[in-house]
């Protein structure tokens, strides 16, 4: 059987926009930029001599500013998934980015395979805008997770802090340079906003719906509660805290039971455009008489619409909501 040299060039142009779109992300930014480091973003702008309004303000349009750009056409697709993952570049400069990768896996497809013009132009467009989305949509996991596992510890330092005397505002300036980022730079834009006059439980309902996350909204509405009705602050925020860690290993438990279910979905959705690929690979012209036949494009359509079917209700019975 003859082996396709052309399906292992397309994995490894692919592979090779990923790889370019995080080695410019690291060198534009360097690793102040990654994820739970253990001297948060807030913190090193700081150190390197950058003052606070000037910190305040960079970050502030770091996590804004992909949320405000939702008109662009293109950009529309990843701008919520860029605001959780609150990604440095501008939507500009992210643009800009999956036009480059997609010239370099233009230059890349049209060295290392025969395919006509307008194939290799859809397939390196799809490439860049794709690269970047799986990009931006696994960063956005990662630091969500990260948010969502440090949230609980973060409440209980609050706690603790409330317990000594501390004001809530001292608090959550505390809880930033103690804890590592992602939440550690969140909080600490909470502070630097709070220390410039704005009201606490607002900055706190903010974070919480620009995250789309549900403990940082029990979060803000009891800090609400108490600034208007009063109350200990410290209890309230100590049940919070058993909540949100029950919620989170619920979800973890959740997560478990329902593995097998989703990873047969992701299987079943996905064995049969690898099966084509595979036999594609080891003989390609394994489909040229039934090519040729009037009934094999409606065929493709048709068992295609199965597979995006299958996927999303394979997705729907197993997406349980804690």
């Amino acid at each position: 059987m003859e082996l396709n040299p052309e399906i292992i060039i397309y994995a490894v142009i692919f592979i090779a926009v990923l790889a370019v779109i995080q080695g410019v992300y690291l060198v534009v930014f360097g690793k102040s930029i990654s994820l739970n480091n253990s001297v948060n973003r807030r913190l090193d702008l700081l150190e390197k001599g950058t003052g606070r309004e000037q910190v305040l303000e960079q970050l502030r349009k770091e996590m804004t500013q992909h949320m405000n750009s939702r008109s662009i056409p293109i950009y529309s697709i990843l701008a919520d998934k860029a605001q959780k993952a609150a990604i440095a570049f501008t939507p500009k400069q992210l643009i800009m980015l999956m036009v480059g990768v997609s010239m370099m896996a233009f230059v890349g497809l049209t060295v290392g395979t025969e395919s006509g013009l307008v194939l290799r132009a859809l397939v390196s467009v799809g490439m860049g805008i794709g690269g970047v989305y799986i990009w931006i949509n696994g960063k956005a996991k990662k630091r969500m997770a990260l948010i969502e596992e440090q949230l609980p510890d973060a409440v209980e330092l609050m706690v603790r802090s409330l317990k000594v005397g501390h004001p809530f505002v001292s608090t959550i300036s505390i809880v930033s340079k103690e804890i590592a980022d992602p939440l550690a730079s969140e909080f600490g834009l909470i502070a630097d906003e709070a220390a410039y006059g704005r009201d606490i439980g607002e900055a706190l309902k903010d974070l919480a719906e620009r995250l789309d996350m549900q403990d940082l909204r029990f979060l803000s509405v009891a800090v609400t509660i108490q600034q208007t009705s009063g109350g200990n602050l410290a209890d309230i925020l100590a049940g919070l805290a058993k909540v949100i860690r029950s919620r989170f290993k619920l979800f973890r438990k959740v997560q478990a039971i329902s593995a097998e279910a989703r990873w047969s979905g992701n299987f079943l959705s996905s064995f049969p455009l690898l099966a084509i690929i595979g036999l594609n690979m080891l003989d390609p012209h394994y489909y040229d008489q039934v090519m040729e036949t009037e009934y094999f494009v409606p065929a493709v359509l048709v068992i295609l619409g199965f597979l995006i079917t299958n996927y999303f209700v394979m997705k729907m019975l197993t997406t349980i909501k804690v």
